[in-house]
């Protein structure tokens, strides 16, 4: 498993540990790939992800372009992932009911010593975008952490910072 996958793999793991929202909404939050400035996800919809109709609750969307987006910003080596200050998601179309998989994909877009800015596209079953989101971060105390790591281009090694398998 390339280093960027692992890294961001352990930094939602330190999501679930807490017990906070993330677990709470969609602990079965999968990642699937990762590398430098981007991650792809999938979750599976559960019956608690739905809205009185039946389908995908816009308030899940919302949190997962929050978190999605945390985790592209962690693609980058960043173990602590800021805090949001702007956030927001526009809604295509139904995005799945339970049992469907709804897939997430999180790019940075761009960061400097402050502010982060991500993008999270959501697709349904038949690959067709549900909604996207935009999630700006706060990341200035971010970029000193003791866990903070450096990738090759491609993500697949450490150069700086300790790869934790």
């Amino acid at each position: 498993m390339a280093a960027c996958l692992r890294f961001t793999k352990r930094v939602w793991q330190s999501f679930i540990e807490t017990k906070g929202h993330d677990v709470q909404c969609f602990p079965n939050l999968a990642i699937n790939r990762a590398r430098p400035g981007k991650v792809e996800c999938s979750l599976k919809i559960e019956p608690y992800n739905v809205n009185r109709v039946g389908t995908v609750h816009g308030g899940l969307l919302l949190s997962l372009t929050d978190t999605v987006g945390s985790l592209a910003v962690a693609t980058h080596g960043k173990y602590m992932t800021g805090v949001s200050t702007d956030i927001g998601t526009t809604f295509v179309k139904p995005a799945g009911k339970p049992g469907d998989v709804l897939s997430a994909v999180g790019v940075l877009t761009g960061m400097g010593k402050s502010l982060a800015f991500t993008r999270v596209e959501f697709f349904n079953a038949k690959g067709d975008l549900v909604a996207y989101g935009h999630h700006t971060k706060y990341v200035g105390r971010s970029h000193t952490h003791d866990k903070n790591v450096t990738f090759t281009e491609d993500g697949e090694s450490v150069v700086e910072g300790q790869d934790i398998d």
